[in-house]
C-alpha cells in the first residue's frame, strides 16, 4: 500500500465520525506525519512510497485511537506553544492558543532588563513559565501545581529547552504549598490559567476534552469560579504592593471576576481574536 492509498482510507475512517469529518484530511495527514517522522513537504513529493507493515500498523493503532476521541496531541506527545514544542500527555491540560494571549499580556507588563520573581499556579506543561522563560531573560520563575504527574512532564519540557535552571518547580495546591516568606510579598507577578468550566457544562464538552484531559485541570465547581474565589486572595497576599496578576478565564466570566477583583487597582481585560474577553489583569 503507498503513502496515498492509507492516507485516503485513513481519512474515510475518520470521516464516518460526525465530530471527526470535518478535519477527516488534516488529522490523518498529521499522523501519517508522525508515524513516518517525515515532514509535509517529503510526503507531497512522495505520495506513492510504500508503507511498511509495521508502519501500517502502527498508523491503524493511531488512527483507531483518533476515531475514540483521543486528541491528536496525546497521540503525537507533542504540542507547540508559542514558540516552542512541548511534550504534552494526558496527565497535563493540552496548551491552547488562547492562553498565548495570556503570555503575551504579561509580556507586556513586565520589564525584560531587570529581575523579577513570577509565579505560575497551575503549570501543566509548563507552558506559560517556559514561554515567559525564554523572553524575559533576568526573570526568577516558580511553577507550581496540584499534580506530581504534570510536574514531571513540566520539568522534562523545561530541561528540553535548556530553561531548567531558570524555573523551580514545586508541587502546591495552589499558593499554599509555597514556603511562607513567598506567600507574603513576594512576587512582581502571578500568572495563572485554572480550571474554569463550570461543572454544569460537563456533558455538552467535546468528548475529546470532557474524555481525556484532565478534569481536574477543567472543572471549577458550579459556576466556575472556585478557583479564582481561592486564587485572588491567596495571590493578593503574595503579591508585592502594585504587582502584577494575570489570569484566563472563560467565556461570559467577565463580570463575575469584576466583582472578585473589586478592592484590586488597574484591572482590564484582554479579548481574544473572537473579541471574548480571554485575560484577566489586575495589580495589588
Amino acid at each position: 500500500m503507498t503513502l496515498r492509498q492509507s492516507l485516503i482510507e485513513a481519512t474515510a475512517t475518520l470521516a464516518t465520525d460526525p465530530r471527526l469529518s470535518e478535519h477527516a484530511r488534516r488529522d490523518a495527514e498529521l499522523l501519517l506525519l508522525h508515524v513516518l517522522q517525515i515532514d509535509r513537504a517529503t510526503l507531497l513529493a512522495h505520495p506513492d512510497r510504500d508503507i511498511t507493515s509495521q508502519q501500517l500498523e502502527t498508523y491503524d493503532a493511531a488512527i483507531a485511537r483518533r476515531l475514540s476521541h483521543e486528541p491528536i496531541q496525546y497521540i503525537t506527545g507533542e504540542q507547540e506553544f508559542f514558540g516552542l514544542q512541548l511534550k504534552v500527555t494526558p496527565a497535563t491540560l493540552i496548551p491552547r492558543p488562547e492562553t498565548e494571549h495570556l503570555v503575551e499580556s504579561v509580556l507586556s507588563r513586565l520589564p525584560d532588563d531587570r529581575p523579577v520573581n513570577i509565579l505560575d499556579v497551575g503549570t501543566g506543561t509548563g507552558a506559560i513559565a517556559l514561554a515567559l522563560a525564554a523572553h524575559l531573560p533576568q526573570a526568577r520563575i516558580t511553577a507550581v501545581d496540584i499534580s506530581a504527574e504534570a510536574l514531571v512532564v513540566a520539568r522534562e519540557n523545561a530541561a528540553a529547552h535548556n530553561l531548567s535552571d531558570r524555573i523551580r518547580f514545586h508541587p502546591s495546591d495552589l499558593l499554599t504549598g509555597l514556603a511562607e516568606e513567598e506567600r507574603f510579598g513576594f512576587f512582581d507577578a502571578i500568572v495563572s490559567n485554572p480550571p474554569y468550566i463550570p461543572e454544569g457544562d460537563r456533558a455538552d464538552l467535546d468528548p475529546q476534552v470532557r474524555d481525556h484531559e484532565p478534569a481536574q485541570a477543567l472543572f471549577a465547581g458550579p459556576t466556575g469560579l472556585d478557583i479564582y474565589c481561592r486564587l485572588i486572595p491567596q495571590a493578593r497576599a503574595a503579591l508585592l504592593p502594585g504587582s502584577l496578576l494575570a489570569m484566563e478565564i472563560g467565556h461570559g466570566q467577565r463580570d463575575a471576576l469584576s466583582l472578585l477583583l473589586a478592592d484590586w487597582q488597574d484591572v482590564e481585560f484582554v479579548a481574544d481574536l473572537q473579541q471574548i474577553p480571554r485575560v484577566a489583569l489586575a495589580r495589588r
